[in-house]
């Protein structure tokens, strides 16, 4: 009996146009914290703290928490992130989109990624736009006590100049988040011969609804250690467990 890792192993070896979706699960395995499970970040505070009004209201608070959580410079790619980097240098991987902030995928060499929540690498002037390397804001932190305000531009209203993290809270709107970017999107699904997901409960909209439009007839490989809504659907193959070993043994058998 074929088993699942050689029947996508073979999905794979013919896919010329793969589009991966990815979640906080290829990233646990590089040390960062996903946010639901029982050791995810929301154990240490309730999920309104990553809200667009809570960052207005509490800058300091809020910035304190997500340098602590959400900023991991340190982090390094581990054997999934790199591993989609290498088929997408191989012509296979045509797009990554991910949910994740980290900017691992990067790292690891990958060149075509959508950062579809955003990015902790750097923060932006709400008004006139300025960026910042989230390493100047750590640094600001430690040296100025508005460090949330952009000394840039001039506003009436304070508000109106906070530096904030370029990730997507809730309340807030990324640049994906518009129907050009949505277009996109839908297009490399639609285009797409194989959907890889790893490491997503595919549980959080919009990004969840992303698997639903590719073409009938397309294979689905989830690699996730959890459930999904997709698990049981018509050409879906999934296996639960980690990614980077996963991976690492269908790249091995790629090879043979």
């Amino acid at each position: 009996m074929i088993s699942t890792i050689e029947t996508c192993t073979n999905l794979i070896r013919y896919a010329e146009n793969i589009v991966a979706l990815t979640g906080a699960g290829i990233s646990t395995e590089s040390g960062i914290k996903d946010f639901r499970s029982k050791t995810g970040v929301y154990q240490h505070a309730p999920e309104y703290i990553l809200s667009l009004d809570y960052f207005y209201n509490n800058p300091v608070d809020f910035y304190q928490f997500a340098v602590e959580h959400l900023y991991h410079p340190d982090a390094i790619p581990n054997k999934g992130h790199e591993i989609l980097a290498k088929w997408e240098g191989q012509g296979k991987v045509r797009h990554i989109i991910t949910q994740n902030i980290d900017g691992l995928h990067q790292k690891a060499g990958c060149q075509h990624v959508i950062e579809f929540h955003g990015t902790m690498k750097t923060a932006s002037c709400l008004n006139c736009g300025k960026i910042y390397p989230t390493e100047e804001m750590v640094l600001r932190m430690q040296t100025m006590e508005e460090y949330y305000v952009c000394n840039d531009c001039q506003t009436k209203r304070e508000k109106d100049r906070y530096i904030k993290p370029d990730v997507v809270l809730f309340g807030d709107a990324g640049e994906w988040f518009t129907a050009e970017g949505f277009q996109t999107i839908l297009q490399y699904i639609e285009q797409a011969d194989c959907i890889l997901v790893l490491g997503t409960s595919l549980k959080v909209t919009p990004f969840s609804s992303f698997p639903q439009y590719r073409k009938r007839g397309v294979p689905l490989i989830i690699i996730n250690k959890g459930y999904t809504p997709y698990d049981h659907r018509a050409g879906t193959y999934v296996i639960q467990d980690f990614i980077g070993k996963t991976l690492e043994q269908i790249d091995k058998n790629l090879s043979c």
